[in-house]
């Protein structure tokens, strides 16, 4: 009989070890995470955002991840509520269980709907991920924390509905006047509108104002070869006559430019690739990966990164605006060399401060608050768009070459460069004072 028993309580222990094995979760909870932030950069690079509503687009569906997926960590505090125009955020049921992994990427997923156009490939990614996440836990706690990051969405959704994105969609183009004047023009080869004109009336989320941190005017418009202008933009000339290999790599490498159109004779066709947001987004997501950080810390990463982000381009918005400052492309063909263009497409707004450089700034000041400076970490993050691999001492060393890539492409001159890399270091330490 004991015999018997024995084998029997033997054969049920291992049908329990195999249930165990077969139904556990394909990732990692931080895997999972990891994925979901790559599903909303994909989604941005198909739909083709200006960087500065990318941003707008990585920050709220983060937020929401972070709001539901905090509890993971015992004593985590919320983020939203030491931001501006938030309610309160649902917190979990007393008595119910509750998978937290689950519950952060519902809350990014249905937040993310909300800010995209191709909802489709979210719905596939969500449906594929639930299926491996579903198995091993009870149907109760899957469900209540569907419901319960379905439930912090919705909250995040209705700040997300009144932070003036809609008002800002039927506003006025920004008005182009004739002439070499310092004023911005469009610029070839498309000639395009200046984007996101009223980008600067966007609802702060950490900021006072979105002129908290403008800088001082750029170099004032001036013909007179001893100018300081006229210095700045006699340099940018110089320097793309003279670009030897290792500024080419770095002029590539931080193109970033979401949507370029290339001319050949009579046809056109684009080229698509991650904004600066979303490259900064994937140094943070290499990063996190090779230093084989947690769940919850990663989480915090994300948001307190995205909302860098978001703030330096509303900052820097506010002051390519304000000055509306001409691109060196400009005044170079028209005063210097008719032939003339730069390295790489100028993009369609203004000059002064350079958008790379402030939110590179940002962002490497929030890295470096989270993770010390001195970082060192390669790049590999663009690999897959044809791009080369770099590798930098420092979050803050790369943000500087993020910065002068700018120079070198023939479209900042050194001063928009050097002043937003300024811009972008408030921005950042102020996010990072306000939310750590």
């Amino acid at each position: 009989m004991k015999t018997k028993l024995s084998f029997f309580f033997c054969f049920l222990l291992f049908a329990a070890c195999k249930e165990n094995k077969t139904v556990k979760p394909a990732k990692s909870d931080v895997e999972y995470l990891h994925a979901a932030q790559k599903k909303l950069t994909d989604v941005i690079v198909t739909d083709i955002f200006a960087p500065p509503v990318a941003s707008r687009v990585y920050v709220y569906p983060l937020l929401a991840a972070y709001e539901a997926g905090k509890f993971a960590k015992e004593g985590a505090t919320s983020i939203t509520a030491k931001l501006k125009g938030f309610d309160a955020m649902p917190t979990p049921e007393a008595g119910k269980n509750y998978n937290f992994t689950i519950a952060a990427i519902k809350a990014l997923c249905s937040t993310a709907k909300k800010v995209v156009f191709t909802t489709k490939e979210i719905d596939d990614f969500e449906t594929k991920t639930f299926a491996e996440l579903k198995q091993g836990i009870a149907e109760d706690v899957f469900n209540n924390s569907i419901a319960f990051g379905e439930n912090v969405a919705n909250a995040v959704i209705k700040r997300l509905g009144s932070d003036n994105y809609k008002e800002t969609r039927g506003m006025a183009r920004f008005e182009v006047k004739n002439g070499i004047n310092g004023r911005w023009v469009p610029t070839p080869p498309d000639y395009a509108d200046g984007v996101e004109p009223h980008w600067a009336k966007m609802k702060v989320l950490v900021m006072d104002t979105a002129s908290q941190f403008r800088p001082t005017p750029p170099p004032q418009y001036s013909e007179d070869k001893n100018s300081a202008f006229w210095k700045e933009l006699v340099e940018v000339h110089e320097i793309s006559k003279t670009v030897v290999e290792e500024r080419e790599n770095i002029m590539v490498f931080w193109d970033d430019n979401p949507f370029v159109s290339r001319h050949k004779g009579h046809l056109m066709f684009q080229d698509k690739k991650m904004t600066p947001g979303g490259h900064w987004l994937a140094i943070c997501q290499s990063f996190l990966k090779d230093r084989k950080v947690g769940f919850y810390e990663s989480l915090q990463a994300y948001t307190l990164t995205s909302l860098a982000l978001y703030e330096g381009f509303i900052s820097c918005w506010d002051a390519k605006y304000f000055y509306a400052s001409v691109r060196p492309e400009t005044v170079i063909s028209a005063k210097i060399d008719k032939q003339w263009h730069p390295l790489l497409v100028t993009p369609p707004f203004p000059s002064y401060t350079s958008g790379h450089s402030t939110v590179s700034a940002a962002a490497a000041e929030t890295l470096t608050a989270l993770f010390g400076d001195n970082q060192a970490y390669t790049d590999e993050t663009e690999k897959e768009y044809g791009l080369p691999v770099r590798s930098f001492k420092s979050f803050r060393e790369a943000a500087k070459e993020a910065s002068i890539s700018r120079v070198y492409a023939g479209i900042h001159y050194r001063s928009d460069c050097e002043k937003g890399n300024e811009q972008g270091t408030k921005v950042g330490q102020f996010v990072v004072s306000k939310l750590k």
